[in-house]
This record gives C-alpha cells, sequence and structure tokens, in this order.
C-alpha cells in the first residue's frame, strides 16, 4: 500500500471542504461529519496537523477575518492552483477506493 494512504485521504477530504468557500478551521471539521453522514469525524488534533502540513505546500491558504459575531478568526482556503490538483486527485479517488476494497475483502489464500 502506498506511502500515507490515511494521512492523503484525510488531507483530501481537508482539502474538498474549503474548496467551495473560506471555513475556519474548526467548521471544516463540522462540515465533514454531516457530508459523510457521521462516517469520518475530524477532531482538532488530527485536523490542525493537518492544515499545518497543507500549508507547507501551499494547498492552502489562510486569512484572518471577522467572524458573524465579529471575533477575529482564521479561515482557510484553497489556492486556485490545487484546485485544480484536487480535481485531479479526486478522479483518482475510485480506483483507489476499490483497489482498497479489494485488500480488505481478500481472503487468506489471497494475501
Amino acid at each position: 500500500m502506498p506511502e500515507g494512504v490515511v494521512q492523503r485521504t484525510l488531507d483530501m477530504l481537508i482539502l474538498k471542504t474549503p474548496a467551495t468557500e473560506p471555513l475556519q478551521g474548526y467548521g471544516v471539521g463540522l462540515r465533514i461529519e454531516p457530508i459523510s453522514k457521521g462516517m469520518f469525524q475530524v477532531n482538532a488534533g488530527s485536523l490542525f496537523p493537518a492544515f499545518r502540513r497543507l500549508e507547507r505546500p501551499a494547498w492552502i491558504k489562510d486569512e484572518w477575518d471577522a467572524t458573524e459575531n465579529n471575533i477575529r478568526a482564521k479561515y482557510y482556503m484553497l489556492t486556485d492552483a490545487r484546485r485544480k490538483k484536487l480535481k485531479s486527485k479526486a478522479r483518482e479517488w475510485p480506483t483507489q477506493s476499490a483497489a482498497i476494497a479489494r485488500i480488505l475483502e481478500a481472503t487468506s489464500g489471497e494475501v
């Protein structure tokens, strides 16, 4: 299995969420859960290190702005260059997830 599959899956979920509009970090985690129908719950311990990891290669950028309650907060958004890359990665996902399913469904003689 390619190195970092779980990490890259989390990264893709995180990248897809603010792809449509800037979101606070906590909001990204909150949005993933209902969209996945409760299948994925991303806690702050995974979410914020992922943001730092994704900021380094400029996959996402952040800006400070005021919330609806006039509280200063950091908002994350996908960079334009990475929006295109995300589309490409999303197209690869069905093939990758099918391969993972085959591995999980393999019998002892196949492994």
